[in-house]
């Protein structure tokens, strides 16, 4: 009986879509490395042979019972994953199991490990220009230099994972969620050097456009979530200094007078709204951190 309630030191979570030729070898790295290790493939309704090879392997395996995506996929493993510590990677042998040791040794001091891809490795010069432009928003939205905002390969302290499976969502940009999450709720992140190989084989399921503005959407979204003013903020003195603007141009150019024009005036007004929604939004998510004894 206590073998069966003992809670695993690391749990492996694999989210797998018609991985069939990779997962296998995979896992079995996997188990090479740590053999006591709680290992699960949450296969997203492959049409090939996917679970049974990872079931062969060595893993275990929960299966969707149709397509529902690969946030989806992560939710399902993080909600069966009994580790104190948790290791999210793909199932593509793009992530090497050789690395794992490394975002464990670090996760000793920090509650959140990603491996950062070094941009060679992207897949093309637009999805490296992509990721790019998404590390820097990032950035600048959260205070805290961020090199690989999208990179699947993590540790995490369990505990401290799951309190944001609510916030997750079901596509491909789960990586994101939790990466802003962890920083703007005020836990301790790392990035640690990795090199990815390239995929082996079948296509990505991103696309660049499409998720692109989706990822954009979600930063916003994650952020106003926890510190509104970095985003109400910034619109208000742009607001402010168009009403400025309008004002001038109006009295020293365009008029010579003394005289308010109603641009500025309505600039002005929206300006001080912005900033007094965004100061009530930044009380609002303050209470998310308020926790009952």
């Amino acid at each position: 009986m206590e073998e069966e309630t003992e809670r695993p030191e690391l749990s492996i979570v694999l989210p797998a879509h018609n991985e069939g030729a990779r997962v296998g070898a995979v896992v079995r790295e996997i188990r090479a490395l740590f053999p006591e290790a709680e290992v699960i493939v949450v296969d997203d309704a492959s049409t090939d042979e996917t679970p049974e090879e990872a079931r062969a392997a060595g893993a275990t395996v929960l299966r969707h019972p149709y397509n529902k995506g690969n946030g989806a996929a992560v939710k399902t493993g993080l909600r069966h994953a009994r580790g104190e510590k948790i290791v999210l990677m793909d199932a593509d042998g793009q992530h090497r199991p050789a690395d794992i040791p490394r975002l464990l040794a670090a996760l000793e001091e920090y509650d959140l490990v990603i491996g950062a891809r070094d941009p060679s490795t992207q897949a093309s010069l637009a999805r490296r220009l992509g990721n790019a432009a998404f590390n820097a928003l990032a950035t600048y939205l959260t205070g805290r230099p961020i090199p690989d905002l999208t990179s699947g390969f993590r540790a995490a302290r369990g505990d401290a994972l799951r309190e944001f499976i609510h916030l997750l969502p079901n596509g491909y940009s789960y990586p994101t969620t939790t990466t802003l999450a962890f920083l703007k709720a005020g836990y301790s992140v790392a990035f640690v050097p990795i090199q990815s190989a390239p995929r082996q084989g079948g296509k990505s399921g991103v696309r660049l456009l499409q998720d692109g503005v989706r990822f954009v959407l979600i930063i916003l979204r994650i952020v106003t979530l926890f510190t509104p003013l970095r985003v109400f903020f910034p619109v208000s003195v742009v607001l402010f200094f168009l009403s400025c603007l309008s004002a001038g141009y109006t009295m020293l150019i365009a008029e010579r007078r003394l005289h308010i024009p109603n641009s500025a005036a309505l600039l002005f007004t929206m300006s001080i709204i912005v900033f007094l929604i965004g100061l009530v939004s930044e009380q609002i998510a303050m209470l998310r951190f308020e926790r009952k004894e």
